[in-house]
């Protein structure tokens, strides 16, 4: 059994009725068994001031955490610089409460929060500026979470990275943020795969997992790929080999058991992805996404980092990816290594 920190979808609304809202999230693992929560329609939340999108792109050097997953330098509110995540699956960002406390963040409010192993109470604050070297993103409404459970002081989610582009440099360890709208001539070697928008991540439905049909959500905060058990069950008919029980633990500190094995070929697009490794769990997320009835997969970093280069543009949606060298040789398969 291993402990497999990994992140998921997260879901807030309001816990104060005269504050009617909705967030969305991250969480730090996809775990469980988790019943539908019933909800009510709630007003959207207003969006975190945009990035100026006439900024020139910025290099970050991101460095990996202790479960593969990718951190970069973020000034809060003028401090620091302190270290963030990077989740593509989550809506929101969210910052340490302990942090929140030291640089005395105010404006809090009492929120709901819907996670993949049920419904917990928790504080927003108001962030004032996160600065990601060049860039700013101001008025950030963020979730305050425990730095122990995050495994790191924040998470940036797609309020603060939603109007760029974002390239992720396997081989040179560099995360690159660019405008939207700003023109960047792709590698001669790029296979783009068009893609479209739910809740503001990124879907791919052109997908399948040994021949059965399935829906990737992209997240570069999952340690590992999960899939739901609809896609269990379709796998489960064919040749699909269980390999033992994992501990998937998530960013408010529950627990709870995941089914690990390995789906021999995944294909979307023009990729081809084999032998990979992915933890089956009954995720509360897939139910929020309207994905719990059909296969679904979050296509986590043990599949993102087999390949050099992948860029994620939300706004054309369009995911990009660039193939080592070696998985050029074979029909574009790439073995996770």
């Amino acid at each position: 059994m291993r402990l497999l920190p990994a992140f998921g979808l997260l879901f807030l609304t309001t816990a104060l009725p005269l504050a009617a809202q909705t967030l969305n999230l991250p969480v730090q693992a996809v775990q469980g068994s988790v019943s539908p929560v019933r909800t009510q329609q709630y007003e959207t939340v207003a969006q975190p001031d945009k990035v100026d999108s006439t900024t020139q792109a910025t290099d970050l050097k991101f460095k990996r955490d202790p479960y593969d997953r990718m951190t970069v330098p973020v000034r809060v509110a003028g401090h620091g610089p302190y270290r963030f995540l990077i989740d593509t699956g989550a809506d929101r960002t969210a910052i340490s409460a302990d942090l929140a406390r030291q640089l005395r963040l105010g404006e809090r409010s009492g929120t709901i929060l819907h996670s993949v192993t049920g419904v917990s109470r928790i504080e927003t604050a108001n962030v004032p500026t996160l600065d990601i070297t060049a860039k700013q993103v101001r008025n950030v409404d963020a979730a305050l979470l425990n730095s122990e459970h995050m495994g790191a002081d924040g998470i940036l989610g797609l309020d603060s990275l939603r109007s760029q582009r974002i390239l992720f440099d396997f081989k040179k360890q560099m995360l690159t943020i660019v405008p939207a709208e700003a023109y960047v001539r792709d590698d001669k070697d790029t296979i783009v795969v068009t893609a479209r928008v739910r809740n503001g991540r990124l879907i791919l439905t052109q997908a399948r997992a040994e021949n059965t049909p399935v829906t990737l959500i992209v997240d570069t905060g999952a340690q590992v790929s999960i899939g739901n058990e609809a896609l269990r069950k379709r796998l489960s008919r064919g040749s699909m080999k269980r390999t033992g029980q994992v501990e998937l633990q998530s960013v408010t500190g529950e627990k709870l058991m995941g089914e690990y094995t390995i789906v021999r070929e995944l294909t979307v697009g023009g990729l081809t992805i084999k032998k990979l490794p992915i933890v089956f769990a009954d995720s509360h997320a897939f139910k929020r996404l309207g994905l719990n009835e059909q296969p679904a997969l979050m296509l986590g970093m043990n599949a993102l980092r087999s390949f050099d280069r992948v860029s994620i543009d939300f706004a054309r949606k369009k995911l990009k990816v660039v193939l080592p060298e070696e998985g050029l040789l074979i029909n574009r398969a790439v073995a996770l290594r």
